[in-house]
C-alpha cells in the first residue's frame, strides 16, 4: 500500500522502500531551498497501521539540528499529512538591519507546522 515514490504539492519527494511489519523505511528530499533539510536525502523511519502513517527524519549541520515528523491518512489515493519541524538554531539577524548570525532559537520560534498532500508517482 505504501511502497513507492510520492510527491507533494511543492515537489518534495517521499520514497518508501519497505512497509513490512507495520514499519516504514525510505527517504525524503525537500524541494524547498529554505528548508533546514535542503540539499539532503534524509533517511526516514516510521510506522503504519491500516491507512494511517507516521514517519520521521532529522539533520545536523553547521546551522544546527532539526527534526521533522509527518503524520497522515491515505484517502482516495492521496496521502494527507500534517508535519512539525523543530529546529535548534537558525541563521538570521538578531534585530532588523543587523548582520545575520547563527542563533539558538527560543521555543516560540523553533517550531513550524503545516500540511502537505502527497500523490504517488505513476
Amino acid at each position: 500500500m505504501w511502497v513507492g515514490t510520492w510527491h507533494n504539492q511543492y515537489g518534495s519527494r517521499l520514497t518508501i522502500t519497505d512497509e513490512s511489519d507495520h514499519r516504514i523505511q525510505g527517504s525524503f528530499r525537500t524541494a524547498l531551498g529554505d528548508s533546514a533539510f535542503a540539499g539532503e536525502e534524509a533517511e526516514i523511519s516510521g510506522i503504519h497501521q491500516g491507512e494511517c502513517i507516521t514517519f520521521n527524519f532529522s539533520t545536523s549541520s553547521a546551522t544546527g539540528e532539526s527534526i521533522c515528523s509527518f503524520t497522515g491518512l491515505l484517502r482516495e489515493g492521496k496521502l494527507q499529512t500534517l508535519w512539525h519541524v523543530v529546529s535548534d538554531s537558525a541563521v538570521k539577524p538578531p534585530a532588523p538591519g543587523e548582520q545575520a548570525q547563527l542563533m539558538k532559537l527560543p521555543w516560540a520560534h523553533a517550531v513550524l507546522t503545516n500540511a502537505d498532500t502527497f500523490t504517488r508517482d505513476s
